[in-house]
């Protein structure tokens, strides 16, 4: 899969890159490395991929120049420890992912770095900073229970219109420990207990670590963010099915594209005024 040129818009802004793997995601990891490199219009630092400690993984890090980072050296819990699953589901996994996304701080020497899912390729360039503003990419659709969690763990309502889920997110440290420490200082124990408490583990999409930060940034620094609609485009394909005639097509529509093997859940959220 080939990928769309650039322009010549940039920020001087030098941030690191996060990206939570497993082996599964090798199939789409290099090419969400290459746009990565392509269409993030500022200084990047290290690109950081946090996972098992796989041979294949560890030598796609080398081959592209990335920093490998294992996943159980991040938090002082593991997989193990998250027991998030039904008859139906397992999604210890991926609770796992979220929590090592918001202990991107420890692992940054930026003061600002990307989360990026491994299945989420850019066909657009980006930037996430103009000014001292925050560029948050957004959609109009998410899942109900991630503000009921929300609610929980921050002992307040939702205060966006619009859902921070888009599967890239940019992070400011100062602003995420602070947020982490708000949770600390409200349930009197440490900021992943409290969000595995606060979750209600019989439903499949309990937590979002995207509409989390959003909604606090959102709420805490209001006049320091730009929201930006999304513009994402699920694939139900492998990404060496998308041509480069396809994906250039796509690019005048879409900011990015995801290669999901299942289908999305959608739920509208209800309209709220800004």
């Amino acid at each position: 899969m080939a990928i769309p040129r650039t322009s010549q818009l940039r920020s001087k802004t030098k941030i690191d890159i996060l990206i939570p793997a497993i082996e599964k995601d090798l199939g789409t990891l290099p090419f969400v490395i290459d746009a990565i490199r392509k269409h993030v219009q500022h200084p990047i630092g290290d690109i950081m991929i946090v996972a098992p400690r796989k041979k294949r993984i560890i030598d796609l890090c080398n081959r592209k120049g990335c920093k490998f980072i294992h996943e159980n050296t991040v938090l002082p819990i593991t997989k193990k420890n998250i027991h998030y699953r039904s008859k139906r589901w397992e999604r210890s996994g991926w609770m796992f992912q979220q929590l090592l996304k918001l202990n991107g701080d420890t692992l940054s020497s930026s003061k600002f770095f990307l989360v990026m899912d491994a299945d989420t390729v850019l066909i657009r360039p980006h930037i996430f900073r103009s000014g001292n503003k925050t560029i948050f990419y957004c959609r109009n659709w998410s899942q109900g229970e991630y503000f009921r969690t929300y609610r929980k763990l921050m002992g307040r309502q939702r205060s966006s219109s619009t859902s921070f889920v888009t599967h890239y997110m940019l992070f400011e440290k100062s602003k995420l420990v602070q947020m982490k420490k708000a949770i600390e200082a409200k349930h009197h124990t440490s900021w992943y207990s409290a969000i595995l408490r606060s979750m209600d583990k019989t439903k499949q999409f309990a937590f979002s670590e995207f509409e989390t930060y959003g909604n606090f940034i959102h709420s805490t620094y209001p006049s320091a963010i730009i929201r930006k609609k999304s513009l994402n485009k699920s694939l139900h394909m492998n990404v060496s099915q998308a041509s480069q005639s396809r994906i250039e097509g796509l690019s005048h529509q879409y900011r990015s594209i995801s290669f999901h093997k299942r289908k999305d859940y959608v739920r509208q959220l209800p309209v709220r005024k800004k």
